[in-house]
């Protein structure tokens, strides 16, 4: 089964160019409009967070905010990461390529290292005239380590870069608990802090977020693109007590069923699983979660300052607004807690666009999307010149007409095997079906039925009358796993030396 079986466009009409070495110096970008009618951009997007949010129809998370952003665009309800970790995701979504042709396969890299002439998203509107600023991480940081500092950045892609750290990063680390003694960001650990939002990290985010919109209002002669890169819901889970108190801990709900779940799994399915994750309790379990939760909705009070500050200074209608997450989050779906899966927990994030003029207010889109889809999508609303090779899709069709189809499909991938290398896992995502290969099948594979196994608990794929259905997944993801290559056909590899060239001047 090709792609274009599924009734979709043809892959060969997204056929993926060639990787080219793009000349910064040679990049001619032409503005037709004046600088003051053209689109701003506020890019926020969320660490670690799932889909537990109230416009995704989660029954206990609270979060008014981003869902009253929901009802001002479109929401995307199959929006997936290309890649379920941090580095190889926020590269990925930034470069507008596959993790297989930035080479971006583990944290605490930065594409500068494999492809070091490719135009960012942000620098691209850099290029175009744009005054583009940072708050918070949107390349892979360590947290809780880096907060307060750039973090694996990219100096060419802003003009402005702040790095707040607050109590939870600077006072307070020695009272979270955690599962791992002194280890706060790879494990599950949380703290009902005392202190108020506006003394943690992601309240000082949203405060600099104001300020800096402040000053944009202040001199429109150029458009601004400004991402704020909140930190929670990542781990530790730290945040005001009171929004602890929004949810009581006994409320809090526990996955039930794992061991008759995980029976029918090939190995690699599983491979995110830590071992310290046997030893939780139920209690703990509902503390994990309860923290979580409260991380939610402390985070979307912070967007609400940024989207209040907005509508404040008269920008709401000429910004566009991006809502998304680096990657999903598993709170003990199939045995597994944090990221690093293929399952739907893991790969999907939430995404919403709100873009005046340009997005039905208040629709719902259902087709499957992917984070690298923005790099293409923005640049088209904002007439911002980009890189011939970006190997995502123009949604602004959806965003007009949320029932348009689109690709229809989405990929992601992860590795197996060791620090970004190893055997490759794939999974491919259609409206009803999810189907996954390890090692191109020969270490298992996966296939699930959303129309009646949402929650991805029975694997169709040894099962006799889904045989030809699975040999024409197959066809169809290998398929689309090639295109994520770039046209050499080879991973971009780590260059040695110095990691980046000098773009802080575009």
């Amino acid at each position: 089964m090709s792609l274009h079986h599924f009734g979709l466009r043809s892959l060969l009409r997204y056929s993926f160019v060639a990787l080219v070495a793009i000349q910064f110096a040679g990049l001619r970008v032409e503005q037709v409009e004046s600088a003051e009618s053209r689109p701003n951009v506020l890019f926020i997007i969320s660490d670690d967070l799932n889909n537990s949010l109230g416009c995704y129809g989660h029954p206990q998370v609270k979060s008014p905010n981003i869902d009253s952003l929901a009802d001002r665009g479109v929401r995307f309800e199959r929006s997936y990461c290309q890649f379920p970790l941090c580095g190889p995701s926020r590269n990925s979504m930034l470069t507008g390529l596959y993790p297989n042709s930035t080479g971006i396969l583990q944290n605490s890299q930065i594409f500068r290292q494999t492809i070091p002439e490719q135009l960012s998203l942000p620098h691209a509107f850099r290029r175009a005239g744009y005054f583009a600023a940072r708050i918070g991480k949107l390349y892979h940081y360590n947290v809780p380590k880096s907060v307060g500092t750039n973090g694996h950045d990219d100096p060419g892609s802003w003009e402005l870069e702040l790095n707040p750290a607050g109590c939870d990063r600077l006072l307070e680390e020695g009272d979270i608990f955690s599962l791992r003694k002194d280890n706060f960001g790879g494990t599950l650990s949380w703290y009902a802090s005392p202190r108020g939002d506006l003394l943690h990290t992601d309240g000082m985010l949203a405060s600099d977020a104001e300020w800096v919109l402040e000053r944009c209002a202040r001199d429109k002669s150029r458009p601004f693109f400004l991402a704020v890169g909140f930190y929670r819901p990542h781990t530790p889970y730290v945040a005001p007590a009171p929004y602890f108190d929004g949810y009581p801990k006994a409320d809090m709900p526990l996955v039930q069923g794992v061991e008759e779940d995980v029976k029918d799994l090939p190995a690699d399915a599983l491979g995110s699983h830590k071992k310290e994750h046997d030893d939780l309790t139920d209690d703990l379990r509902q503390q994990a979660i309860q923290a979580y939760f409260a991380s939610i909705s402390f985070m979307d009070a912070q967007v609400g300052r940024v989207l209040n500050k907005l509508d404040e200074l008269g920008l709401a209608e000429n910004t566009i607004v991006v809502f998304t997450s680096d990657h999903g989050y598993h709170l003990g779906e199939h045995g597994l807690w944090q990221k690093m899966s293929l399952f739907e927990q893991s790969a999907r994030v939430p995404l919403i666009i709100a873009a005046p003029g340009a997005s039905k207010n208040g629709g719902v889109a259902a087709t499957p999307v992917g984070l690298i889809d923005l790099y293409p999508t923005l640049t088209k609303l904002c007439g911002v010149e980009a890189p011939s090779n970006l190997q995502g899709q123009d949604l602004r069709p959806i965003l007009m007409d949320p029932s348009t189809v689109g690709r229809g499909w989405a990929i992601s991938q992860v590795t197996r095997g060791g620090r970004g290398k190893g055997t490759f896992g794939f999974t491919l995502r259609t409206p009803r079906w999810r189907y996954t290969e390890w090692d191109q099948g020969n270490r298992g594979r996966e296939l699930y039925d959303h129309e009646t196994d949402p929650l991805e608990q029975t694997n169709l794929a040894e099962v006799a009358e889904h045989a030809e259905r699975v040999a024409e997944f197959s066809n169809a993801l290998q398929e689309a796993a090639a295109n994520t290559l770039p046209e050499s056909g080879e991973i971009p590899t780590i260059r040695e030396g110095v990691w980046a060239p000098n773009l802080t001047d575009p």
